[in-house]
């Protein structure tokens, strides 16, 4: 339990780096640009439609799951609840009127809030008791079909960024596809994949200390 409530800390830390690539007004990444699409065109908060979108990815996971954990979707219900109540706060409440006038200040803000979330998500994955609705969906598609998880994850990405783009041009709101967009692709996995690696490496390092 102690790890569920640890995991569930860092997911309020990526609702927070989430919020500042929002506020960064450059374009946010390729999941969040749809939700931020989505929540203009239907006049929501971001926060809500982040929820209600990982609760459909998480609704799809459990129909095609054959084992059914249902603690473990609650937890990871109430994770993606907290995830969109923190984007909310932040984005609407705490702050609200934020706006940075100078780009680069905007590019950094953006960048330390890529580098948050990811940093955030990599402690998630690394620690291990809970898991994102969109990946946990991603590898059961890939044991189902046989594709690989890259696959389905990239293809998700891509349908988010073309469906954006099109209620953007459509209902005539900004475009949230841009160069933050670019930015997170190439920044985001890196900084995932680096915290996820050197928090195993100091696990493993402990557990050695401990054995002499």
């Amino acid at each position: 339990m102690k790890k569920f409530f640890i995991s569930l800390f860092f997911y309020a830390l990526s609702g927070i780096g989430i919020s500042l690539t929002i506020k960064a007004d450059i374009g946010v990444s390729s999941f969040n640009s749809l939700n931020v699409a989505l929540a203009a065109v239907a006049h929501s908060q971001i926060g809500t439609i982040t929820f209600l979108m990982n609760c459909l990815f998480l609704l799809l996971y459990i129909l095609l799951s054959k084992q059914k954990m249902y603690v473990q979707y609650l937890m990871i219900f109430i994770s993606v609840l907290s995830l969109g109540s923190i984007i909310n706060i932040i984005t609407y409440n705490l702050l609200g009127s934020f706006y940075l006038e100078n780009y680069i200040l905007r590019l950094l803000l953006f960048i330390f809030g890529t580098c948050l979330a990811g940093f955030a998500t990599g402690m998630i994955i690394a620690i291990g008791v809970l898991s994102f609705p969109i990946e946990s969906l991603c590898l059961r598609l890939s044991e189902l079909t046989g594709y690989s998880f890259r696959c389905f994850r990239y293809g998700i990405d891509g349908c988010s960024i073309l469906i954006s783009l099109a209620l953007s041009i459509n209902y005539q709101q900004p475009l949230f596809v841009r160069e933050g967009t670019l930015i997170s692709l190439l920044l985001l996995s890196g900084v995932i994949s680096v915290t996820k690696n050197s928090y195993e490496m100091i696990l493993a390092t402990k557990s050695i200390k401990k054995e002499v």
